[in-house]
């Protein structure tokens, strides 16, 4: 299914994209003036005045352009597609024809989809725990092992396994026991 033209995608959106309140009349217009103005013209000044026409309703004028992009060709329906893209991305997103393409098996390699294991902490909270981490090695591996340099030391990293994220903790109190052998 995701070998569709996008003349056959947008005969699957049109009931979606003529249905009320997807579209305003100002995301209408902006299509219809980028279809007109822009490189490669896909309507005439003619048809964009006609699909721009306020005495006609939205509905109306959205549905005879879809259906006059469909009988232009393959091209004119490709460049509806990247006008809807750029002045409706999140009607974009949920048009009917792109849920098969957003089941195919590309999609662990969206890095905008909630995928990858650091969405749902976010970024501040990573690099807290990067920070964390790192300030734990430079403290680790700077520092002399000697005891009497830094006494309260032992204690700190000790509690502090408790505060971290259980993957931490794990190194941290393998250190710590193989610290404790070695004195």
């Amino acid at each position: 299914m995701t070998d569709q033209t996008y003349c056959d995608r947008l005969v699957q959106d049109t009931p979606f994209l003529t249905g009320k309140g997807r579209l305003s009349e100002q995301q209408v217009d902006r299509i219809v003036l980028q279809l007109n103005r822009y490189y490669p013209q896909v309507l005439t000044n003619q048809e964009a005045e006609k699909f721009r026409n306020p005495k006609a309703s939205l509905r109306v004028r959205l549905c005879d352009l879809l259906s006059h992009l469909q009988q232009s060709g393959e091209r004119h329906c490709q460049e509806f597609y990247r006008a809807l893209y750029i002045h409706a991305q999140p009607l974009h997103s949920h048009l009917p024809s792109r849920h098969p393409l957003q089941n195919s098996d590309c999609t662990e390699l969206d890095w905008g989809s909630e995928s990858h294991g650091l969405s749902d902490r976010g970024t501040m909270s990573f690099l807290a725990g990067l920070g964390l981490a790192t300030g734990l090695a430079l403290l680790l591996y700077c520092c002399p092992p000697d005891p009497k340099v830094l006494p309260g030391t032992r204690r700190i990293l000790g509690f502090s396994a408790i505060i971290v994220d259980r993957h931490v903790s794990r190194y941290l109190l393998a250190f710590l026991a193989d610290d404790l052998r070695g004195l």
